[in-house]
């Protein structure tokens, strides 16, 4: 494990140069991603111009939602987003050089590159939850803060476990993005709660794919709306599935890939 960190951190440095030399490019990705934030808070706040709350939850707790909801999928973002360049380079049969080298081909793929435009799903998220703590008067202990941790690392892993799971696809699918792209999306029914949709949509979202784990479930036990221990087990027994299935699915992918200069 401490040699995965060393490589980690030789993998970030050489990037982060390169992103020094495109200053310009990175301060736009970053100003485009906050106005994409900014936005879906827009669209919330025009919700509740006509209502005062949605199925019992007010403007409040819905903006708390949508900032808890930003966290583990920026987290996800800034560390794991070169998995959606897997099924391009199984095409262009880039996977090779990653098979050449003792190291995990997996933790290659996702150390060579990080995310900067996820700090501006980050900060807002972390201004939005902070903001509307406030507002109604939360506060948290720290068992609250202990078990948030915990869900912000199960979410992520979720995410990133889902997407995984799509770009492997790329393995036997020529290109596979649409449908990465598709199920990645469903993602966004979790900045809403959950129980405004039909009855089929929260299925989908608790147990096929289970974004409502991600945001849903872990921002109605901070706002005191759903048994702790029912959430933090479900995001735990949900994460932890995800994961294996997804890399045992990878490495199943990988088993089956022909090499380009094969």
């Amino acid at each position: 494990m401490k040699r995965y960190f060393k490589i980690y951190r030789v993998f970030f440095a050489q990037y982060l140069k390169q992103l020094i030399q495109y200053r310009v490019d990175f301060s736009i990705g970053i100003l485009s991603f906050l106005l994409i934030q900014f936005s879906g808070i827009l669209f919330v706040g025009l919700i509740f111009e006509s209502i005062d709350s949605l199925n019992g939850w007010s403007l409040d707790q819905m903006v708390f939602l949508y900032g808890f909801f930003q966290i583990p999928r920026g987290i996800d973002h800034l560390f794991t987003d070169n998995i959606w360049l897997i099924p391009s380079k199984i095409r262009r049969g880039d996977i090779d050089r990653y098979l050449v080298r003792p190291i995990n081909p997996l933790f290659q793929c996702v150390a060579e590159r990080f995310q900067p435009e996820a700090f501006g799903e980050l900060i807002i998220g972390s201004i939005l939850i902070a903001w509307t703590s406030m507002r109604m008067g939360l506060s948290f202990g720290f068992t609250e803060i202990a078990l948030t941790v915990v869900l912000l690392c199960c979410g992520s892993m979720i995410y990133t476990s889902i997407k995984l799971l799509g770009a492997t696809t790329g393995f036997w699918i020529m290109n596979s993005m649409p449908l990465m792209t598709f199920v990645y999306g469903i993602a966004d029914f979790a900045k809403y709660p959950t129980v405004i949709f039909p009855r089929f949509i929260q299925l989908l979202v608790t147990v096929v794919f289970p974004f409502a784990f991600v945001s849903f479930y872990p921002a109605s036990y901070l706002l005191g709306m759903s048994d702790p221990w029912f959430v933090v087990l479900g995001s735990v027994v949900a994460s932890s599935i995800f994961s294996v299935v997804a890399y045992r699915f990878w490495k199943f992918g990988l088993a089956s890939y022909n090499s380009a200069g094969s």
